[in-house]
């Protein structure tokens, strides 16, 4: 695809899934655990028209001591095809903040690439006033989908080691500067506070414009807040954050600016930080 983004103006332009349009809106909003709150609440108090939802909990593995991990492909390709969608289907993910690029990354890691993230997602749609519905999903017939897992798009701990030592990958993380630079915990129990030795700060949230509804900035405008922060976004890069998910929004604008060269660390600080020989220093975090 030359571009992953929809805007709020196509979509509810588009026709209704039905024989003609085998399109799958899904909602995968998600909350922290200690929050207390169930985004499948949220969902039935309000969603775009027509649309599924899936827990980020339910398509991550389940056997991992770490959060947030890729499940297995048999996992990913049981808890999508129950979705209804299969290999054809577009999928238009949303959410009500930071999830989508994830969903996005493990649909095309899992070898689907008709896969396009809402511009702005639920806040957007909501705030231009448009049609929303209520309550849960009609369980869709589902769908065979066969999961075909991408080579060179995860980077174990291992890999990420061995860029910090030879600097062959620059290692972005996506946390916000107080936790990067170690003046906040971490915010998992037991895991360290600090960050990875040469590591750069590239906080997720700077990625997206308030005054806009929160929709994604311009290619133009991420190419300078990278510059900013000194990175070259040509060059290849690892990406992380505490749990692998806001590191995808590193990747996904990386990808917006023509850089392929990028993999996720899934284990991210929650598993760097755990571990009892990985150097954990402090940093200093660049202004956003």
């Amino acid at each position: 695809m030359s571009d992953w983004l929809i805007e709020t103006a196509e979509l509810a332009g588009l026709p209704a899934a039905g024989p003609t349009a085998d399109r799958v809106v899904l909602d995968c909003s998600w909350h922290l655990p200690e929050s207390g709150r169930r985004a499948i609440d949220d969902f039935r108090a309000g969603h775009l028209p027509g649309a599924r939802f899936v827990d980020l909990g339910a398509i991550s593995d389940p056997g991992s001591p770490f959060v947030n991990m890729l499940p297995s492909a048999a996992v990913f390709a049981a808890a999508v095809g129950q979705l209804g969608i299969g290999n054809d289907t577009e999928v238009i993910v949303y959410d009500a903040g930071y999830v989508s690029a994830r969903l996005w990354w493990m649909f095309r890691h899992f070898g689907h690439d008709r896969v396009r993230i809402l511009n702005g997602g639920w806040r957007k749609w909501r705030a231009e006033g448009r049609p929303v519905e209520t309550g849960d999903f009609a369980a869709p017939p589902p769908r065979r989908f066969v999961a075909r897992p991408a080579e060179g798009r995860v980077a174990r701990l291992e890999e990420v080691w061995q860029a910090i030592d030879d600097g062959s990958a620059t290692i972005l993380d996506a946390r916000t500067p107080a936790k990067f630079s170690g003046r906040e915990s971490s915010g998992y129990p037991g895991v360290a506070s600090g960050a990875m030795p040469g590591a750069v700060n590239v906080f997720w949230g700077n990625f997206f414009d308030p005054a806009q509804d929160h929709a994604f900035v311009s290619p133009e405008a991420a190419a300078a807040i990278f510059a900013r922060h000194g990175v070259d976004v040509t060059a290849p890069v690892i990406a992380t954050c505490g749990s692998g998910v806001t590191a995808c929004i590193l990747g996904f604008m990386l990808e917006r600016l023509g850089n392929r060269d990028w993999r996720l660390y899934d284990g991210s600080w929650h598993e760097w930080g755990q571990h009892p020989e990985t150097p954990k220093v402090p940093q200093k975090a660049p202004a956003r």
